[in-house]
């Protein structure tokens, strides 16, 4: 079981310390045990019961409703709420709930219940995003470990592939070529993956790579089918001062229209060779096939 310390709890819950403090002193919401050092920590059941507490006070039920309530009358009720409605912010918080439980079937409820009310993109855009760019920081701050992180992306992964298969193409009169991959070493897929299934959306072709491509593999299949475009990201597999090698390279591989996107170039921007463009959100992306002729 994991431990927690009162700062882990605020930045995942979203609950300041010093109301946790307050709680935990006034109603007992959850029990810190201590160190032999004397230091508090929290464990999965109290970061969990302080999760489904937040979703409860979001909507408006008080603290002393919520604390007279069981182990099990809490679980349900959060269930009935989130099903019924549409927050954003419940919603994540849910998926964390069962994030840290490992549970598959809460996760694919609260994932198909976002579909179904606000739609499969709407869901993605709004939900699942936001979602995991919580779990990325917490990962970096070491208040989720990797284990967690890979467990809710690949039921993630399993849903967009879905979505992909499923999706019937417009048919467009003149089509345009695609080819999708990630870097060396770059592993974050699911961003490629919801492109992929905007492409098909769109009437596109699409000839999708995966992650740890070799950019020689890359430049081979370009000189092959001749696609109009390449759409990359870059997230974590760079260091420092690689990225703009990468973009040289890149440039040198195929000559035509790329599309990067990735969190190093958002938060670091860099001056772009004349044929990259960057790509910020999937509401850029979408604007921009839309204006394909």
């Amino acid at each position: 079981m994991r431990h927690y310390s009162i700062k882990d709890l605020e930045k995942i819950t979203g609950i300041k310390a010093h109301t946790i403090r307050i709680w935990e002193k006034r109603y007992h919401i959850v029990s810190p045990e201590r160190t032999n050092t004397n230091i508090r920590f929290y464990n999965d059941l109290d970061l969990k019961r302080l999760l489904n507490v937040a979703i409860l006070n979001r909507y408006g039920y008080k603290i002393s409703s919520i604390v007279s309530m069981t182990g099990e009358e809490l679980n349900n009720r959060v269930v009935e709420v989130t099903l019924n409605e549409t927050d954003y912010s419940s919603l994540i918080e849910s998926f964390l709930v069962a994030m840290v439980e490992y549970d598959e079937v809460r996760f694919e409820k609260a994932l198909n219940n976002s579909i179904i009310k606000i739609g499969f993109e709407s869901a993605i855009t709004n939900v699942i995003y936001p979602f995991l760019s919580k779990v990325g920081v917490l990962w970096q701050t070491g208040s989720v470990i990797p284990g967690q992180e890979h467990f809710v992306t690949n039921l993630i992964r399993q849903k967009l592939i879905l979505a992909i298969d499923s999706r019937h193409a417009v048919r467009q009169n003149h089509p345009r070529l695609f080819i999708l991959f990630l870097p060396e070493n770059e592993y974050h897929e699911l961003g490629m993956l919801y492109a992929h299934y905007l492409l098909k959306k769109y009437g596109h072709n699409v000839i999708y790579l995966g992650a740890n491509v070799p950019l020689f593999d890359v430049q081979q299949l370009a000189l092959l089918k001749k696609p109009d475009f390449i759409l990359t990201s870059v997230t974590t597999s760079l260091a420092t001062g690689e990225t703009s090698e990468f973009l040289d390279q890149l440039t040198n591989v195929y000559e035509g229209k790329i599309l990067i996107s990735g969190l190093q170039l958002n938060e670091t921007p860099l001056p772009l060779p004349p044929n990259i463009q960057l790509i910020t959100s999937f509401k850029q992306f979408t604007d921009f096939l839309e204006s394909i002729p």
